[in-house]
């Protein structure tokens, strides 16, 4: 078997691009579209870059670009920019367009093109690693970042005899195209990737060239489902049809994560995957899977596809990330461990000095005895409220939230901001309803503010020794910033800045 997918590893890995037009439709500044034109200027593509932001917006990641063409020594004529503009006949003339998953599929543009390809599709094609993917409407980076944290340790020190060869990767959605890790791998390592339900859906009815799967993971992790990006789908239903997409690949030797909700049971039922359920509480017999009971409880077990005799715990009860629905997510990651046969104890060791991540319940400085958290990456009313839930209570806690609108109900973060001492709103949309709402409640509040900066002052203005201010919105970060992570990133800058 070994030698199947290394024979098949040797076919695509020296696929020559020689004398193929690609298109790169999205440069952009994070990753993919940059990570992607790389790649594809070693294989020796010609490359159209075009993208609808102009020389100046781009110029970080067209130096980065420029600066790989010439450690390749291709000429200055391998790449054409065409930028603050699309032109169709580039679409049509090109063999291939990399599509940014942000971009509609029903964009005239890629109506125009022979064959669609996305940086991820690329990779899968590709990869000799063995896979686990995580989608979810929130928690997916943290549970994606956790099983990457423990696959590290195993790939390098290991535990009580037990150690994997090769070595750990992590990217997709979390910021990190998996071409730029691509000409590393080896068949003996392992790649974590996150994946939206954009990039998903990309994805949907995609096979390799023998006829497999083009996404088929070992571990499939769906973690909480919750309403999100109803401004780009026009139902529920429509956007958790793109998060089974991760899924419908696997076979009776993988996996499927999911909660023990209807969503959830809903997932198991179609997947061919063995199903491992995680729930807030303990599971009947013969139900593989694992349960946190409470914000107090360690994260327990069980079930023989997973060859566990008994109930084992695997989440230790005081992790270094704060908060039930972290701890949840800490879970979900030890049960996809499990499903690629790591040992409990290695897990639980992992698991229980995971720092966490960026832009997710971070605590970054303390400045006069008043602790700063980032939770930019909580954008949808759910994620602020759990933030509020898990930072409230021994210390008053001021709230940084607001933003643009999603088309999401704010009903759970409106119910939750009792748990907030003091609230200050960003300009937006979803702010726009946020402030009807608390008006017509009597919850108080300061501003919109146009700034992160005069946000930031205001909050300070009434915080004293012992306060948390978290930024948090709950919306997402369009007009105001480029992104979530800019958001998290102007926000860490301005507390340094202005709070001493």
């Amino acid at each position: 078997m070994t030698v199947v997918v290394d024979m098949a590893f040797m076919v695509y890995r020296t696929m020559d691009y020689s004398g193929m037009k690609a298109l790169i439709m999205g440069l952009g500044l994070h990753g993919g579209g940059l990570e992607s034109a790389r790649y594809l200027l070693r294989h020796g593509a010609e490359l159209i870059v075009t993208d609808l932001r102009d020389e100046e917006t781009l110029a970080p990641s067209i130096e980065q670009l420029e600066a790989a063409r010439q450690e390749t020594g291709r000429s200055a004529d391998s790449i054409r920019y065409v930028l603050g503009r699309h032109e169709t006949g580039d679409f049509k003339s090109a063999d291939m367009v990399i599509k940014n998953p942000g971009v509609r599929p029903d964009s005239p543009y890629l109506q125009a093109a022979k064959c669609i390809e996305t940086d991820i599709s690329l990779f899968l094609a590709a990869s000799p690693a063995r896979l686990s993917a995580v989608t979810g409407s929130k928690g997916k980076s943290g549970t994606a970042s956790a099983i990457h944290w423990v696959l590290k340790k195993a790939h390098s020190m290991g535990n009580g005899g037990f150690r994997l060869d090769g070595a750990a990767w992590l990217g997709g959605n979390i910021t990190v195209s998996p071409l730029s890790f691509f000409d590393k791998l080896a068949v003996t390592d392992d790649v974590v990737l996150e994946l939206s339900s954009w990039q998903l859906g990309d994805l949907k009815g995609r096979r390799k060239p023998d006829g497999n799967p083009l996404l088929k993971p070992k571990a499939a992790v769906l973690t909480a489902i919750m309403p999100d990006h109803l401004d780009r789908y026009d139902t529920m239903e429509a956007y958790i049809a793109d998060k089974r997409i991760i899924y419908q690949g696997q076979d009776e030797n993988d996996f499927t994560i999911a909660a023990d909700d209807d969503w959830g049971r809903s997932f198991h039922a179609e997947s061919k995957g063995r199903p491992l359920v995680y729930s807030k509480s303990p599971l009947p017999a013969g139900t593989s899977g694992g349960w946190v009971c409470g914000p107090d409880s360690p994260g327990l077990a069980q079930g023989e596809s997973i060859c566990l005799r008994e109930t084992t715990e695997l989440v230790p009860a005081r992790p270094l990330v704060p908060g039930y629905h972290q701890k949840q997510n800490l879970l979900t990651a030890g049960l996809a461990l499990l499903a690629l046969g790591l040992p409990p104890d290695l897990i639980r060791e992992g698991l229980g000095t995971f720092p966490g991540i960026e832009h997710r319940l971070e605590l970054f400085h303390t400045a006069q005895g008043i602790s700063f958290y980032n939770d930019s990456a909580a954008t949808i009313p759910e994620a602020a409220a759990a933030a509020l839930e898990a930072l409230a209570g021994d210390a008053p806690l001021t709230l940084i939230t607001g933003g643009t609108d999603k088309n999401l109900d704010f009903t759970p973060l409106v119910k939750a901001a009792a748990l907030a001492r003091r609230i200050v709103l960003l300009a937006g949309t979803g702010s726009e309803k946020l402030i009807s709402l608390f008006d017509a409640v009597g919850i108080e509040y300061q501003g919109p503010f146009d700034s992160i900066e005069r946000a930031l002052g205001a909050a300070l203005e009434t915080a004293s020794a012992g306060y948390r201010i978290v930024l948090s919105p709950g919306c997402a970060s369009f007009g105001m910033f480029l992104n979530e992570f800019d958001r998290g990133r102007k926000w860490k800058e301005a507390v340094l800045r202005l709070a001493g």
